[in-house]
């Protein structure tokens, strides 16, 4: 009861804190007295320079993140048996800040994005600051081609709705342990109807972050494709929440389908920034050595992965829903020792799903949020249910206050910029600053 006391006392401060931004009014009464309010669509940053031969726009995205974990128990029992020590924090931290330099060249088809992508909680990790971006071309609305750092669409979160969550840059666990994550590769998108839309990419490996050249397979082993279904003035990328107030029913449906041949040596740190690790139920990487017995470990495997998800919106409310199933199989066994011997299992099999449900308790203001998440996997079956709210003092996107509560029991994914540890169990808060212009 203690570490719950704990958390709650850290909630109520964060909710004093959103009574502060609450109560300072008077820049924005002197907004709206204003003529003419400022652009604050969020993304849209500032015009740098447009020609005839071309456009540079500068964006800034970026939160700041208060974190308590010390609600979680202080230690947890590994999948060999063994109990290991928590390392829980409780810190400040400018969690994240990603700079973006866009715009088109030539023709206004022909777009360009480089951006620098920085994570302080992974400082002195191999991928604390990402350099990266891609080149695209828009034919007409039905096909956009594109080449270079992208997402691949496996789920929901990954299929353009990000920042646009009701949960602040973190998913759930079941989507964070499902999901693949980003790569170096070529991608096509569009919309094949007004209403059905598409996007499919092939790529190096489930996730390029932290990993160099040198340690990819030969050959572009990784895809994902997604296919949507949207009605009611639902936006093909829109976000969590119904935000933007639909005053009839908006819906959208849709799936994907991701596969990829992964080995041993081309995954990336364990504490990188977007990290996605192919993992079994209790946490365990697949890839790491002594993982199912103290000489064998897995080089290859086969990691197939479809997602089926649901939203629906009308006049503030939402209720969004996601449902998982993976394979992971064709698995390349080596025994450590000279001698050979049988191997533990030939595959691995789990399902999950997340749901999230939300109200604008104040239109463009105040939003209230709740979800949950479960894993059903043959080595344990994590879940994590909990709740939140965003405040938007500007009555727009661009700036949000954010504090969150989650309960987890034994979480199977965890890294530095990630709000869980692996083996976690117990209440967890936080409380975030987000601007994105």
């Amino acid at each position: 009861m203690s570490r719950v006391w704990t958390a709650m006392r850290a909630a109520t401060g964060a909710l004093l804190l959103a009574s502060l931004f609450a109560t300072a009014s008077p820049a924005q009464e002197d907004v709206a007295a204003a003529k003419t309010k400022p652009d604050l669509t969020p993304g849209r940053g500032f015009k740098l320079y447009e020609g005839d031969k071309g456009a540079l726009t500068f964006s800034l995205y970026t939160y700041i993140r208060y974190l308590n974990q010390r609600g979680l128990d202080d230690t947890y029992t590994d999948p060999s048996g063994r109990t290991r020590t928590l390392d829980q924090r409780d810190d400040l931290q400018l969690q994240k800040a990603m700079l973006y330099f866009k715009g088109w060249l030539g023709r206004p088809q022909f777009r360009y994005l480089a951006y620098v992508w920085t994570s302080n909680t992974s400082q002195g990790q191999g991928a604390q600051v990402v350099v990266a971006g891609n080149l695209t071309y828009r034919f007409n609305e039905h096909i956009e081609v594109g080449g270079g750092i992208g997402g691949y669409p496996s789920t929901r979160s990954t299929r353009g709705t990000w920042p646009h969550w009701a949960k602040q840059d973190n998913r759930t666990i079941a989507d964070e342990y499902f999901r693949a994550s980003y790569s170096s590769g070529i991608w096509a998108s569009g919309d094949l109807t007004d209403d059905l839309h598409y996007h499919a990419m092939l790529g190096n490996n489930l996730s390029q972050l932290g990993v160099d050249a040198g340690q990819l397979d030969a050959g572009m082993n990784t895809y994902s494709g997604a296919l949507w279904w949207t009605a009611g003035g639902f936006g093909d990328s829109e976000g969590n929440g119904d935000f933007e107030g639909h005053e009839t029913i908006a819906t959208s449906l849709g799936a994907a389908l991701t596969g990829s041949r992964e080995s041993r040596q081309n995954q990336p740190g364990v504490e990188d920034p977007e990290n996605t690790q192919i993992r079994i139920s209790n946490g365990t990487g697949i890839f790491q050595i002594g993982a199912f017995g103290d000489s064998l470990a897995i080089e290859e495997a086969d990691y197939h992965m479809s997602a089926f998800d649901g939203a629906v919106k009308y006049r503030g409310y939402a209720l969004e829903g996601e449902y998982y199933v993976r394979w992971v199989d064709n698995l390349k066994w080596v025994d450590l020792r000279s001698g050979g011997g049988s191997v533990p299992t030939e595959d691995f099999f789990d399902h999950g799903f997340q749901l999230q449900a939300s109200v604008m308790a104040m239109p463009k203001k105040l939003m209230l949020y709740g979800f949950t998440s479960k894993i059903f996997g043959e080595y344990g079956e994590p879940w994590e249910a909990g709740g939140g709210l965003n405040y938007y003092p500007f009555e727009t996107r661009i700036l949000r206050f954010n504090p969150e509560i989650i309960y987890v029991d034994e979480s199977p994914v965890g890294y530095l910029s990630y709000p869980l540890l692996v083996g976690a169990k117990g209440p967890v808060f936080m409380a975030n600053i987000e601007l994105f212009f």
